[in-house]
């Protein structure tokens, strides 16, 4: 993961990391967690094949949505709402 990253230019490596963080914040979970991993996977995986032209963010929640049952099942667990 950490090869992929070096070979994105500064301005792609920051939308990467962005769109990455507001996901994670977005979904409870750490960057460094499972799903976050998945999440910085998936976000250079789309800067890598579509140049950078399109959204990351909008990009990486399509490709994330049946992560939505995590938060689902943290609320669950914490007797809280869903957001």
């Amino acid at each position: 993961m950490l090869q992929s990253l070096i070979s994105l230019s500064d301005q792609d490596i920051d939308r990467v990391m962005t769109a990455v963080r507001g996901w994670c914040t977005e979904h409870n979970c750490a960057i460094d967690s499972s799903e976050g991993h998945r999440a910085l996977t998936i976000a250079i995986d789309i800067v890598q094949s579509q140049g950078g032209q399109n959204s990351v963010s909008t990009k990486l929640a399509e490709r994330l949505a049946p992560y939505s049952d995590i938060e689902l099942r943290q609320a669950k667990r914490l007797g809280k709402q869903p957001r």
